[in-house]
Formats: C-alpha cells, structure tokens, sequence
C-alpha cells in the first residue's frame, strides 16, 4: 500500500523511500507494442497538461526560499527537459511534484489529483528515478526490479522484467548482486525499477550521470520509445546535448524561479544566432575602422574574422561585410557558418539572470 512519506530534510535532497519509483501505468513500448506514429509540433502543443503547477513557492526551516512562484504546465506525452544550475530548485521541484517535500505555497495536480487532497492517486500515476543511487547492495539486480513491481500490487511478469532488462544492456548481470555493479550500470539498474511499474508519468534526475556516452544514447532511444507509447518524460540534465537532442519543450529554472518554458525548436529559432567565420589570408592585428560597424571579433591570434548575426532579421549583413572587406583590401581563404547551441542559449539565460 503507497503511504504518505514525510518530507526529506532541509537540503532538498531525496529520502531513501524514492529507490521505489511512484509508477503504475501502462507502457506499451517496454511490451513491444508498436508506438503511434510521432505526433507534430503542433498536435503536441494541443495535447491536455498531465502536470500543473500553480504559484508553487517552498521556504525551507532555514529560511531558505528554494522556489518562488513557479508556474509550469507539462503536457501529456511530452519529453520536457528541465534545466538550471546547481542550486537552482530542480530537485526541489521534482520532489514537491512525486510527494517527497511538502509543498509550501499554491498547488501541484497530477492528472487532475492534487497532490497533497488526493495523494494516493497522484502518487500512482508518477514515477522517479532520484540522482542518488539508493539501491539494496546485496540484492540481484532481477529480484530488486520484480520487488520493486510488487511493491504496487502488479502481478508477477519475469517475461516483462526480462524485457526491460534487456532494453537497458542489463539481462547478462540478472543474477548479479548490486554492490558488484559499475555505477553507470547501477544507474541502469535504477532506471530498470522505475520502468518496471509501466510509468505513465516519469521523472528522470540527472539520468545518465556517470553514464557513459554510448550508454547514454541507450538511454535516449528508451525515453523516445516511452514518449511515443503516450508515457510524459520530465528530465533534469547537466548534459544539455541531453536536453537539444531529445526533449520537446525547455523550461530554465534559476535561483527557484521559472525563466523560460519554450518549445524547444521555438527557443533555438529566437535566442539562437549564427555566426560566420572567415578566415583570413593575412592575420589582422586589429579591426579596420572602415569595418567597425559590423560588430566583428578576432580570433586565432587574428587569423579569423567572427560575425554574429541574426537569422530571423529582415537582412544579415552579410552582402554588405563582404563588399566592405573587399573595399578594404581584405582577402579571406575560407568561411563557414555555425549555430548557436542550446547551452550556449542556456548560459546567457542564467548570467544575464533574466
């Protein structure tokens, strides 16, 4: 039977109780169930929110006010990737949401039930693989998954555990006791007990921490798959490749506030920028004056010419640059172009603490 579980301490970290991830819903993917054909941007943007979070502020014992305000809407079938510094109220946030910190002020509904009036439906429907690896060592990684699925009163499924197992590399260590595992794999092992409920809502802390890179895209594809079966992933990332390759909304939190929740494609096309790099055939050892309207860098002891511009502008500047620099005698030898990346967009955000 799912209990109230009492608040974790002041940190904010997660209690050892979260190793049994709160999932209790179908996952067709995990059963090999075809998936429905990838939804468009638009049909996910009509999609109903599964989680709603409204005027959301928590002040620790400390006096520590570790969310203020927070507002966020998170809709059903969604990879939603959650992004902020260390300290910014991620986990806080997450741990308010599975039922692990008591809420301060505003309300937090999981599919319709309040999490704190109707905990024990909330609770059922949400899932969470914790950053600490909070795992019984002696116990074989096939038995602590079955538990875990037992802990809900889900019928014993070897066939659906073995399934599971193997869809995380883990099959061949079954009979392996935990404390023998490398990190990474323990990790696995983690997000192993949470699929073994059939999330219908899943929140990954930090999944891939410690993971290695091959291991990682594993991972990715697994989370493609339960997006596709109707599952809302929810991740917390330091790895923000993490975030561009996989999610489809961004929402930035810092210092407990929520920055930014743009659809992730939205937010590359009005923060990012491009930049065109030429690189000389003679090193400059400073900018002309006949070019100082053109917002030029140099870089490579000189050897190259940098330009930001931007995409979305009626002109880029870039017929009249070149004009100028051939005006200027100035010969280049190649260009290229690149975009900016999300962490790029991610880090102005958080410096500029906007």
């Amino acid at each position: 039977m799912l209990r109230k579980d009492p608040p974790c301490g002041g940190r904010g970290g997660l209690a050892p109780f979260v190793a049994i991830s709160y999932l209790a819903c179908p996952a067709a993917y995990l059963h090999g169930i075809d998936p429905p054909p990838r939804r468009s941007t638009e049909k996910a943007r009509l999609m109903p929110s599964i989680i709603s979070v409204s005027h959301l502020s928590k002040t620790y014992d400390t006096g520590f006010k570790a969310l203020k305000d927070v507002n966020l809407d998170i809709r059903k079938g969604e990879i939603f990737a959650l992004l902020g510094p260390n300290g910014a109220g991620k986990t806080t946030l997450i741990s308010i949401i599975c039922g692990i910190v008591n809420p301060g002020e505003g309300t937090v509904t999981a599919g319709g039930h309040d999490i704190v009036h109707d905990y024990r439906a909330a609770r059922a429907l949400i899932g969470l693989v914790p950053q600490e690896l909070t795992i019984t060592p002696f116990e074989t990684v096939f038995h602590t998954v079955s538990f875990t699925r037992g802990l809900f009163n889900k019928p014993k499924d070897p066939a659906y555990v073995e399934k599971v197992l193997r869809q995380l590399t883990l099959w061949d260590k079954k009979d392996a006791q935990i404390i023998t595992l490398s990190g990474g794999m323990k990790r696995r092992v983690m997000i192993a007990k949470a699929l073994s409920h059939e999330p219908q809502i899943l929140f990954l802390d930090e999944p891939t921490a410690g993971v290695d890179v091959e291991l990682r895209r594993e991972m990715w594809d697994v989370v493609r798959g339960l997006r596709e079966s109707g599952v809302t992933v929810i991740l917390t990332t330091h790895y923000i490749e993490e975030a561009e390759e996989m999610a489809d909304r961004v929402g930035v939190i810092n210092k407990g506030e929520i920055v930014l929740v743009e659809e992730k494609a939205d937010l590359m096309r009005k923060l990012g920028r491009k930049v065109l790099s030429l690189q000389l055939h003679e090193p400059l050892a400073a900018i002309p004056e006949s070019l100082a309207g053109h917002d030029l860098q140099l870089a490579e002891e000189g050897s190259t010419l940098v330009y930001a511009y931007d995409t979305q502008g009626e002109r880029t500047g870039i017929t009249r640059l070149l004009a100028d620099l051939a005006a200027a005698g100035i010969r280049f030898r190649d260009l290229q172009t690149s975009e900016t990346s999300l962490e790029d967009i991610f880090v102005n955000l958080v410096r500029n603490g906007q």
